[in-house]
């Protein structure tokens, strides 16, 4: 039986061992936007919890991926303080999601015993009233 010569794996490894500690540093950032809006502002129920907790970790990875392409920084993280700033830019966009769900549970909260065509006249007269305070 004849082997075949094999390549040192000591780039490929560390090349992967980078960019995981890259992933999880990103993914880090992300649960910690997700926790410190939580301090802020405690969740009412788990449903709303685990909600707002994944609404705020995928706006973070994905709405900072989408910034960071928009705004061409992503030359940053080859530098260790360029790769903290675009931390920082993750961060910052998960605290919109946050918002956003517990502006939706409250509205949806209210509105508990209507039914759906009865919400559905309501969020016609917000955009009316939305449009005649535009005009």
């Amino acid at each position: 039986m004849r082997s075949l010569p094999m390549s040192e794996p000591g780039p490929l490894t560390a090349a992967g061992g980078i960019a995981l500690y890259k992933l999880g540093a990103f993914g880090f950032v992300a649960v910690l936007a997700a926790v410190v809006v939580m301090a802020m502002t405690l969740p009412k129920t788990v449903r709303e919890f685990v909600v707002a907790m994944i609404s705020t970790t995928v706006s973070s990875i994905c709405g900072g991926a989408f910034v960071v392409r928009w705004l061409g920084i992503g030359d940053w993280a080859n530098d260790d303080v360029g790769l903290i700033a675009i931390g920082g830019l993750i961060f910052v966009c998960g605290l919109p999601a946050w918002v956003l769900v517990r502006a939706w549970f409250k509205w949806a909260e209210k509105r508990r015993d209507k039914d759906l065509g009865e919400i559905a006249q309501d969020l016609a007269e917000i955009r009316r009233n939305l449009n005649g305070a535009n005009q």
